[in-house]
């Protein structure tokens, strides 16, 4: 029987909390002890890919407390439930099944009268069919042309997730003839955003997907206004050039406005739809559908991988113990996702919004408050470009921030140039190592200026290259890690209550139903 109680009313709790900052990770990575834990200290994931925390404030006397945390908690049973269906977003009373999009890991799930599997690999069947007819030029615009540009128009989980993966896979594409069509996305009700993607189109061969759970959403219903009139402009039929991803019982679903639509469904939260049609539908065009489905085997073997009891065997419950452990232990407030490859460019981005909509809660999932600490602050950019922007807070600076770096031993695309005896590949993974080492031992200096305290813990994924396959892993892991974490806050990760009141807002300023602050502000902004 599965419990849910809060994080201080566990008995590990005490435990570990007397633990305290015991490791001097200086000491620890210095000479063969450090050669011995980068050894020891990694789990394998999916994808060819590996975790290493040899650089966390964690020995064997800490893993083995946080390993009984993990059992009193019921961490990988909360899992299991998950995935079998249970009502796990207590929030909307709903559940969450995004796992179920790449794998069936448990027993079949019925919600609504439907096996929910078979509505979600339906969906990708005919996403599938429909990239193929688009690709071969059955689908194609007015002129009997074909379509060489997708463009989705959405926002929050319906654009960070699906444009990062399509970033991180543009490349590889195109080096292993699997690029189809480019991408553009449309998410900023700013107008500047759909103008300035519009102007570097050819709409006459642009297909757009207007994604919107709800089909109520005003920011990506203004932005498919403003394409509409671009296409009305160009004498075209908006009809023929747009597809929709929404729910079944959304206005969009059987609307004639457009081509076809395909379902996704109150299971799946936005941060967590880039393996569903949400993901799909642009994936699937840009690289083919064969492509779309190599990113869900990655992720799904990594769901599998998670499964795990032993958290020395399970990355993301490892990785995600380690954070707690950093946040309520040692007081950590923030953590950087640094990923050395340009191709996860959008990679924090997304993870911003996975972990900071999920976790970034003050109730639990009873909506009592908590006593302590829950999810952190997400930031970063892609090495080497962090390195000449907010690397001297992270490394001099009076807070430390603990430090996720993702890296590649091959760049995607095999281009390289050989400058002062090593390849810019070469170049770049030294920095990876020089920075986590750097981080960890710091230098000692008589002059305070040119001092590093050190002690300063990272983790890194590592991989071969940068494939669908890998890419789908780390998406699983970061997603795992997530929920691991918001079950031992005993959190909701799932439901995102926070974003709602400013849209309320915005309403009533849009309809002038203002007073006050609210209108001052209002008219300061000449709405």
């Amino acid at each position: 029987m599965v419990s849910w109680k809060n994080f201080d009313e566990l008995k590990t709790y005490s435990k570990l909390m007397e633990l305290g900052d015991k490791v001097d990770l200086a000491s620890a990575m210095a000479g063969e002890n450090g050669a011995k834990r980068v050894a020891e200290y990694c789990v394998s994931m999916s994808g060819g890919l590996v975790y290493n925390y040899a650089s966390k404030k964690v020995d064997d006397k800490v893993l083995s407390v946080l390993q009984e945390l993990a059992d009193e908690a019921q961490l990988t049973e909360k899992y299991a439930e998950l995935f079998n269906g249970a009502m796990i977003n207590t929030g909307e009373k709903r559940l969450v099944l995004h796992q179920l999009c790449r794998g069936q890991l448990g027993n079949a799930v019925v919600a609504d009268g439907v096996d929910k599997r078979a509505f979600y690999t339906e969906q990708q069947a005919k996403i599938a069919e429909f990239a193929a007819r688009v690709h071969s030029g059955e689908i194609a615009n007015a002129a009997g042309e074909k379509f060489t540009t997708v463009v989705q128009i959405g926002i929050g989980g319906s654009d960070l997730g699906p444009r990062a993966m399509y970033i991180a896979l543009e490349n590889w594409a195109k080096k292993n003839n699997a690029f189809k069509m480019e991408a553009k996305f449309i998410s900023n009700v700013d107008p500047d955003d759909a103008a300035s993607v519009l102007a570097s189109i050819d709409v006459a061969h642009s297909l757009f997907i207007l994604v919107s759970k709800s089909g109520t959403t005003l920011e990506t219903l203004t932005n498919e206004s403003f394409v509409k009139d671009a296409l009305k402009n160009a004498g075209l039929d908006a009809s023929k050039h747009m597809i929709a991803v929404t729910s079944e019982t959304s206005p969009l679903a059987k609307s004639s406005d457009y081509l076809a639509a395909f379902f996704m469904d109150d299971y799946i939260g936005g941060r967590y739809s880039s393996t569903s049609a949400v993901g799909g539908a642009v994936l699937s065009l840009a690289f083919g559908p064969e492509i779309f489905a190599r990113f869900l085997d990655g992720a799904a073997a990594e769901d599998k991988l998670d499964t795990n009891a032993d958290i020395r065997k399970n990355p993301a419950l490892l990785d995600a113990l380690i954070g707690v452990y950093e946040r309520n232990v040692l007081g950590y407030e923030a953590t950087a996702v640094l990923p050395y490859s340009q191709a996860l460019s959008r990679f924090p981005a997304h993870l911003q919004q996975l972990d900071m909509e999920s976790n970034g809660k003050s109730v639990n999932r009873f909506s009592q408050p908590v006593s302590y600490k829950t999810g952190p602050v997400i930031f970063g950019e892609p090495g080497t470009n962090g390195q000449h922007s907010f690397y001297q807070l992270l490394h001099q600076g009076t807070d430390i921030i603990p430090l996720q770096f993702v890296g590649f031993k091959q760049n995607q695309t095999e281009c390289d140039v050989v400058i002062q005896g090593s390849t810019s590949q070469q170049k770049l993974c030294a920095n990876v190592a020089a920075q986590i080492m750097a981080f960890a031992c710091g230098k000692d200096d008589e002059n305070p200026n040119k001092f590093f305290a050190g002690g300063r813990p990272s983790s890194i994924i590592v991989g071969d290259r940068l494939t669908p396959e890998a890419l789908g892993a780390i998406l699983a892991h970061f997603e795992n890690k997530v929920m691991f974490q918001g079950f031992v806050w005993n959190l909701n990760s799932f439901d995102q209550e926070g974003v709602q009141l400013g849209k309320v807002l915005a309403k009533k300023v849009l309809a002038h139903e203002t007073d006050g602050a609210l209108k001052a502000y209002s008219d300061l902004l000449a709405i």
